[in-house]
């Protein structure tokens, strides 16, 4: 539908959030370009982009430019702003040594990811945030969610059991720097509430997985931006299901949970599609992944053709290929696994024809699905989730910008803005795969040709110790 929405795609101005990376005092101008600006669905050829000082100085089919300037021919190719991918951890945080983590940043921005939100974070990220905004670290602006918030021991958790335990948790994070409160599993309703409303005392919002004693309805109630849609599959059942578990989460690991797709009631998709748009939450779908991984499968030949099987680690490898092994052995039906696409997919449609907010996060690494390539599939998963190509490159633009409130900074491309750009060979508005298709990244106003990404993506291979 034709209005499928301007209110998702059409990216207000909030509260600036200052730039996150430094700015380079390169100068340089792309000439006779046509730019995907993302202020509307629109495309503005032949133009030239100034940029200056980290920003964009001028742009226009008729801009006088310096004398000497270093000038990019963009004849026949596509601009677009820098990407965000709004999910991501590293291999850092528990697989290789965390001075390799600027190495991964590498990998990131040579893929075009120009901003990245982490969504377990250490005090390592907060050190590299710095680093990052001093320019002593090349790497896409971040943002930082604290330790996960989890009922039981886990890797760079802290665990709340107690509304008391909770309120001093979200405090703590808050004063320590991050960015969000990141949610995962074994929350129960009292610690729910105790998180939500200290962090409102905080000022700082929450996201991640939504417990299912919690369930979609009261964390949407409670302003929880939610990922993976999780608990979206427990939230379609039929009222008289037998079964109250499905799909999300690491349900997809119990074979039992599948019976759960004979009892949806897809009425209920609508309700709770509208029910997110009316919230004004944000939805970060993770598409990929759980569609690949388990529902369509993988070989391993096509595994180890990918790129991102160069920089996974050992244990990392071995671990996947054991549990993808186990899940494969025996499998949920093949119809089962199709109707669990479908049911994901017509969610997510719904809504953004809702009006709903949605952004793109891989949730990488993950199931052989490294960081800044998995951006780009996540974008073609949306397509084929119903949404056009315009939709799904505001996903991972100017919608991040707006839940960053950065929109003065970056996410669309006009005068003023951090010159975060991509350069493409090919439209990604009438194929959105050609978003993988590029010439050149500037990051904060520095240019990397395509030589430079390419020696990114090499000292990126080798932190995985192949």
């Amino acid at each position: 539908m034709r209005s499928l929405v301007l209110t998702l795609l059409l990216c207000s101005s909030l509260h600036a959030q200052p730039s996150r990376t430094a700015l380079s005092s390169e100068a340089f101008a792309i000439t006779n370009v046509t730019v995907i600006p993302m202020t509307s669905e629109q495309t503005l050829p032949n133009q030239t982009v100034l940029v200056k000082n980290g920003r964009i100085a001028a742009m226009g089919d008729k801009t006088d430019l310096p004398a000497g300037i270093n000038t990019i021919d963009g004849t026949g190719k596509f601009l677009i702003p820098g990407l965000a991918d709004m999910h991501v951890h590293l291999y850092a945080d528990e697989w290789i040594p965390k001075s390799k983590a600027p190495d991964e940043l590498g990998v990131i921005l040579a893929n075009g990811v120009t901003t990245i939100r982490f969504m377990i974070g250490t005090p390592e990220h907060l050190q590299m945030r710095k680093n990052v905004e001093a320019g002593m670290v090349l790497g896409p602006q971040l943002w930082v969610a604290s330790p996960q918030f989890t009922g039981k021991k886990d890797v760079n958790a802290m665990v709340v059991t107690t509304p008391v335990e909770a309120q001093e948790a979200v405090k703590k994070a808050a004063d320590t720097g991050y960015d969000f409160i990141k949610l995962t599993l074994n929350i129960s309703p009292p610690v729910f509430d105790a998180i939500m409303a200290e962090a409102t005392r905080q000022g700082i919002r929450v996201v991640g997985h939504v417990d299912p004693r919690v369930g979609v309805a009261k964390a949407l109630a409670a302003g929880q931006h939610i990922d993976h849609l999780d608990n979206y599959m427990e939230s379609i059942l039929a009222d008289n299901a037998p079964m109250k578990e499905s799909l999300s989460d690491r349900g997809v690991f119990r074979l039992k949970n599948w019976d759960s797709l004979d009892h949806v009631d897809e009425a209920k998709i609508k309700k709770i599609a509208e029910a997110t748009a009316q919230s004004r939450t944000w939805t970060c779908p993770t598409l990929t992944i759980f569609r690949k991984a388990f529902a369509e499968g993988q070989s391993l030949e096509e595994i180890r053709s990918r790129p991102d099987w160069q920089l996974e680690p050992a244990k990392h490898r071995e671990l996947y290929l054991q549990a993808n092994e186990r899940y494969w052995k025996n499998p949920p039906t093949d119809a089962r696994r199709k109707r669990y696409v479908e049911l994901r997919n017509k969610m997510l449609k719904a809504i953004a024809d809702a009006g709903g907010k949605i952004m793109a996060g891989s949730d990488t690494p993950e199931w052989f699905f490294g960081y800044g390539y998995t951006l780009h599939r996540e974008l073609e998963s949306l397509v084929l989730a119903g949404l056009t190509p315009y939709q799904a490159l505001a996903t991972a633009t100017c919608n991040p910008a707006e839940f960053l409130h950065a929109t003065s900074e970056w996410g669309t491309i006009t005068v003023g803005k951090r010159a975060d750009l991509v350069l493409l060979s090919a439209n990604p508005l009438t194929d959105i795969r050609n978003t993988t298709k590029i010439e050149g990244v500037s990051i904060g106003g520095k240019w990397l040709t395509t030589d430079a990404m390419k020696e990114m993506i090499r000292i990126g291979s080798r932190i995985g110790g192949q």
